[in-house]
């Protein structure tokens, strides 16, 4: 068996052979039914079993979007949006039936304004390919979760990475979309103005709506201009509370750190056997300083302070472009390394964040929590702005195993919303933290989010079955 999916045979809503046939007039051979397809785009990276849609469209355009969403829409069939099927919390399983909108074939990059830090592109864009055409203009793109994500997939669910301490989430670098709204209607959000005082902001409600409001077409985002200098670091530490007291020490000093990510002793040794590096096996952290040469050096020496104080070793360097990128490959494809500690493993992984003040307390926690499991565990993230992952290796074929990781997940989620923190800093809620995010928001705040949902797909075609129950 496989870890279950919760599916209700009462809620599913097949499409039926009339809307095959118009998808297949408007689609051609974009359109498939074929078992391999289907199942292929309704799976993820969570710990969730497949569960496939009933059929398989591969949009070129915001006009074949709106077409689609509209026949569905017709026949009261679900949409699901799908970018690149690197989700983490089972956003893309079709658990109502419906049709799959495949979005990865709209990659162009429609505009690069470098004059006003700004680049429009479509949803299957993904971040390595955005930051490929910006190469030339000096400027880049600054939101890194760790797979090579679609920026459609990462605006859908609010996604972040290891530069969020100094450059922020989607949410605070999308300025503008265009969504196809669950009528098949496109509209526009926001424009390329920095800041605007016009009406609801709509762009902030979709961005992270996790594809349950409008299937995302097209997102203008902010570019930042390449740093005169930057510099990449690694300290190793004797305890995970000398490590967490430096990070905290510095975010409270003020140092505009860019990247400030922890490890502790497993996931540095997943990382090394995968990636072939050589780091002390120990707590570790990575930093990357952006500025000057003169900042630079200035927000190094500090942190090397701050470290030593709090007994870390002294710093390793990785100073030249090759090196750098060698050391925040192996950080993003962390995750990869550590399904290799017990391989044929899935993993049930957390992404909480907390108020800075409160990490050390959290993350000692998780630890403690995690102790008690009989599976092998990390705990690795951007503890710079106090959220961190923790991942449980499970066997997906033994359920007793499952259902007590699971316990175990929900103790270091409910030690971090204690904590005025919250269940999801990046991942989304989809249907892992649907229960988690009832406890964390409360019976007033979710009454509202269905009301919203409500009035905008009164159907309930759009992703159904994610974020809350209707």
């Amino acid at each position: 068996m496989n870890h279950p999916t919760p599916v209700s045979e009462a809620l599913r809503r097949p499409a039926p052979a009339a809307l095959i046939d118009e998808l297949r007039d408007l689609f051609g051979e974009r359109l498939s039914t074929a078992t391999a397809v289907r199942e292929h785009h309704g799976r993820d990276e969570s710990p969730f079993a497949a569960v496939p849609p009933d059929a398989v469209v591969h949009a070129h355009d915001a006009d074949e979007v709106a077409a689609a969403v509209a026949a569905c829409a017709r026949h009261r069939v679900p949409v699901i949006p799908y970018g690149v099927g690197s989700s983490l919390e089972g956003q893309l399983l079709a658990v109502q039936g419906g049709v799959s909108i495949d979005l990865s074939q709209m990659n162009r990059v429609v505009s690069i304004d470098a004059e006003d830090l700004t680049a429009t592109v479509e949803p299957g864009v993904t971040r390595k390919q955005l930051n490929d055409a910006l190469k030339d203009t000096g400027l880049f793109f600054p939101i890194d979760p760790g797979a090579d994500a679609s920026i459609g997939g990462m605006t859908a669910t609010r996604a972040s990475g290891t530069n969020a301490v100094r450059y922020g989430s989607m949410r605070e670098n999308v300025l503008g979309l265009e969504v196809v709204t669950a009528s098949g209607e496109r509209i526009r959000t926001g424009t390329r103005a920095r800041k605007s005082a016009a009406g609801y902001d709509l762009t902030r409600l979709f961005v992270g709506s996790e594809g349950t409001l409008g299937v995302v077409t097209e997102i203008t985002v902010r570019l930042y201009p390449q740093p005169e200098a930057l510099s990449a670091a690694t300290v190793s530490f004797r305890s995970v509370k000398g490590a967490v007291d430096t990070v905290i020490q510095t975010i409270q000093l003020g140092v505009p750190v860019a990247r400030s990510e922890f490890l502790d002793a497993a996931s540095v040794r997943a990382i090394n056997a995968y990636s072939k590096l050589s780091l002390r096996e120990q707590t570790t952290l990575f930093f990357e300083f952006h500025g000057s040469e003169a900042s630079v050096a200035e927000q190094a020496r500090a942190v090397q302070d701050i470290a030593r104080e709090n007994g870390g070793e002294d710093f390793e360097w990785a100073t030249r472009p090759e090196d750098r990128s060698r050391l925040w490959n192996a950080r993003h494809t962390a995750y990869f390394a550590g399904l290799q500690m017990r391989p044929g493993a899935r993993a049930i992984t957390t992404d909480t964040c907390v108020p800075i003040s409160r990490l050390a307390d959290s993350l000692i926690g998780a630890r403690a929590i995690l102790d008690r499991a009989k599976v092998p565990t990390a705990i690795l993230g951007h503890v710079g702005d106090g959220n961190f992952h923790c991942m449980l290796l499970v066997d997906p074929d033994d359920p007793d195993e499952i259902a007590e990781c699971e316990r175990l997940n929900a103790e270091i989620v409910r030690l971090a919303v204690a904590m005025d923190g919250t269940c999801t800093g990046e991942h989304g809620v989809g249907l892992h933290k649907m229960g988690f995010l009832r406890e964390e928001a409360g019976d007033g705040a979710i009454a509202m989010m269905r009301a919203i949902k409500r009035a905008l797909d009164p159907d309930d075609i759009m992703n159904p079955g994610k974020i809350f129950a209707l």
